[in-house]
């Protein structure tokens, strides 16, 4: 990649860059436009080490030296300006140095995602990016094979997913799921016993449905605030909650699946 030193804003190869903090824009260009926002040098790294290609570079200067020599095999440029240039550009300050707008690669098929897997979460319209970028650090981190996410999930590569996780969602398997819960015959056909998270009459505490865990297991988390849908707990094998004390009758769902995949997980290895 070669460097380009701006000092307007009037290069249209900056366009990738525009806006970085409108969510409905992001959401309309990423999936149609075949990008996604990497930022931060630690999660551009991990891009490339994925195999994703970078379209284009910004990096204030400081960074640069840092920056060029992970994308040296690159083509495209590196634009390089004033920071006050870039906050223009990019509607924030950019603490991280550097962010690429990466080529989108194309999804996996489900199959391909739960081959060979044991442990697996699926995300039922979750909006809150912040939620899905913490989900994937979690299953990442906690030994966890793959995600599902259902069509109406929030993009797992929006700018603000990705830095959450740390760039975790760059390494994790993942991909969309057909019409949902319908599609969760395919995990079942797979051999996957469906978990809902949920709180019901019939819902059994975590600590017992990991004391006799099944060999495959899919952690199905709900939306932020209403939780699973109706028909997404009909459709489960099981519906397991966490049980909760002083008065509070539930955890954000990030942090729930941290707790259910350190559970499972750990019942799964012993069991082995």
């Amino acid at each position: 990649m070669h460097t380009v030193r701006i000092d307007t804003l009037d290069d249209p190869r900056l366009d990738d860059f525009q806006r970085l903090t409108d969510v409905a824009l992001r959401r309309v260009t990423e999936p149609e436009g075949g990008l996604y926002i990497a930022e931060s040098s630690t999660v551009i790294e991990r891009a490339l080490r994925a195999g994703h290609v970078p379209r284009s570079v910004l990096v204030q200067e400081k960074w640069l030296d840092d920056v060029l020599p992970l994308v040296a095999d690159h083509d495209g440029p590196v634009f390089v300006g004033p920071d006050a240039l870039l906050e223009e550009l990019t509607g924030f300050r950019m603490h991280r140095g550097a962010i690429a707008s990466m080529e989108r690669p194309a999804l996996p098929s489900v199959a391909e995602v739960l081959h060979d897997a044991r442990l697996v979460v699926v995300l039922e319209d979750i909006v809150d990016h912040t939620n899905v970028g913490a989900v994937f650090r979690s299953v990442a981190g906690l030994g966890a094979d793959a995600v599902l996410v259902s069509p109406r999930c929030a993009d797992p590569l929006y700018r603000r997913s990705v830095r959450v996780s740390m760039g975790t969602v760059l390494q994790v398997p993942w991909t969309r799921i057909g019409d949902w819960p319908a599609a969760g015959e395919e995990l079942r056909a797979a051999g996957f016993h469906l978990a809902a998270m949920a709180l019901t009459d019939r819902s059994v505490d975590l600590d017992a449905f990991v004391a006799d865990v099944p060999g495959k297991v899919a952690l199905v988390m709900g939306t932020e605030g209403q939780g699973l849908t109706p028909a997404a707990v009909a459709a489960a094998d099981t519906t397991v909650r966490i049980p909760m004390h002083h008065g509070v009758d539930s955890l954000n769902v990030a942090a729930a699946s941290a707790v259910g995949l350190w559970a499972v997980a750990a019942a799964q290895r012993a069991r082995t």
